[in-house]
């Protein structure tokens, strides 16, 4: 019993230990879900999903106190703590274009697979009616539509006060970018006084995330079982073939990843997957590539051997812009509600419909079920009727648990063929 217990709270097994609590959450969930064996009725089981979901809660709100200064100090570092100045030039003028054709690449398969399945066709009228077509409930507003001079002058943050409390990470990003450049710029004494500020900024960070990690198999646990809990297995029989449809469309772009980790990174693909499987765990249970990000730097360092100035760097960075599942998943659900209400869209409609989710996609908050809410403004700017989303939104925590593993591991796959094109001094 003894040893038992040790193998469970042994911080180098993470994966298994999570890997348990998500079977557990999974299974108490349909026990006490009045959608499952009804142990419990609705009002009793939303009590006991709101108590059960409080330690994986705790766990986001940890990890999103530090999120902020780690993301900036980590960036800061990255950018000015490298003593080979060209490092600065090398990695823009790679990583930026590496994104935005990863994020095409997604985008192009969730078009492909859409037309090759078709999932719209496969929904009844009846749910639409049962359904009704109107999400007045819900949360999910269309965004305010800004021109595209409007959208380039946002970028920078005229108030990073503001950009902070609306967790507007994108911002803290391009914050944290002009410091770590302009740190470059100054004499060392100055350079190393605030280089050695930052680190200790970052090492606080990462201890207060050492102490939120040994909550990480609770906090799935809590967080499976109450997503389980609450929508039960009905949600998925409707929208089957949607669902279907997405998984299929992330599998082939994590098979976009393996070949990029086996012929850019010359990487054994399999030892790739096993090295990150903890991330991706804890991806998939908490569904905030943020919360995933300190786990993310600790395997791209010590277990893929990424150097250190290209971790810093990528990683902070790849978790505010490089949403490839949530790019490919957004076409997805546009494409679908078309099919569902028989709108038919041009060629080069669907082309700027895929560069719209691009753009969606860049910059969006890495924070659970923001995907949903980038959704709705991207339907508005298609004619695409919003009220549509209540006919995905039941499913959307699973598929936003599935988006966000792909997130992290195109993060991860991102590191590791930076590493391989940009040899960093050590």
């Amino acid at each position: 019993m003894r040893d038992f217990t040790s193998l469970l709270f042994n911080k180098r097994l993470l994966w298994l230990q999570i890997l348990i609590a998500l079977t557990l959450g999974v299974v108490i969930g349909l026990v006490l879900s009045p959608k499952g064996a009804a142990l419990l009725d609705q009002q009793d089981a939303e009590q006991v999903a709101q108590w059960v979901a409080l330690p994986g809660k705790l766990f986001l709100a940890l990890i999103q106190m530090v999120v902020i200064p780690l993301v900036m100090s980590s960036i800061i570092l990255g950018i000015a703590g490298n003593q080979d100045t060209r490092f600065l030039k090398r990695v823009g003028l790679r990583i930026f274009p590496y994104f935005v054709v990863t994020t095409i690449i997604s985008v192009s398969i969730g078009v492909l697979i859409v037309s090759l399945f078709n999932p719209g066709f496969y929904v009844e009228s009846q749910l639409l009616t049962n359904l009704g077509v109107s999400i007045a409930a819900t949360s999910s507003e269309p965004l305010a539509a800004m021109s595209i001079p409007e959208r380039v002058a946002s970028m920078i943050p005229a108030n990073f006060t503001q950009s902070t409390l609306d967790k507007d990470m994108f911002a803290v990003v391009m914050y944290a970018g002009f410091i770590g450049v302009a740190l470059t710029t100054l004499v060392v004494k100055q350079k190393l006084l605030l280089l050695d500020l930052t680190q200790a900024v970052q090492s606080l960070s990462l201890k207060i995330v050492n102490w939120a990690m040994h909550l990480a198999p609770f906090a799935v646990f809590g967080l499976l079982c109450d997503i389980t809990i609450r929508i039960g297995i009905d949600a998925l029989v409707g929208v089957s073939a949607y669902v279907g449809t997405v998984i299929v469309g992330l599998l082939v772009l994590l098979f976009v990843y393996l070949s990029l980790v086996c012929l850019i990174a010359r990487l054994n693909p399999w030892t790739f997957i096993k090295s990150i499987k903890d991330a991706q765990l804890l991806a998939f249970s908490t569904s905030s590539s943020a919360a995933v990000m300190p786990l993310s730097m600790q395997i791209a360092e010590h277990r893929l051997g990424v150097k250190k100035p290209i971790v810093q760097f990528i990683v902070p960075l790849g978790a505010t812009i490089n949403m490839d599942g949530t790019a490919l998943y957004q076409v997805i659900a546009a494409l679908f509600l078309t099919q569902v209400f028989g709108i038919h869209l041009s060629n080069s409609q669907v082309v700027l419909l895929m560069l719209t989710t691009v753009g969606a996609s860049i910059g969006s908050p890495s924070t659970p079920g923001v995907g949903i809410v980038i959704l709705a403004s991207v339907l508005a700017s298609f004619g695409i009727p919003p009220s549509g989303i209540a006919l995905i939104l039941g499913v959307d925590r699973i598929l936003d648990m599935c988006r966000t593993t792909l997130n992290v591991t195109g993060d991860l796959t991102a590191c590791v063929v930076m590493n391989r094109w940009l040899p960093v001094r050590d």
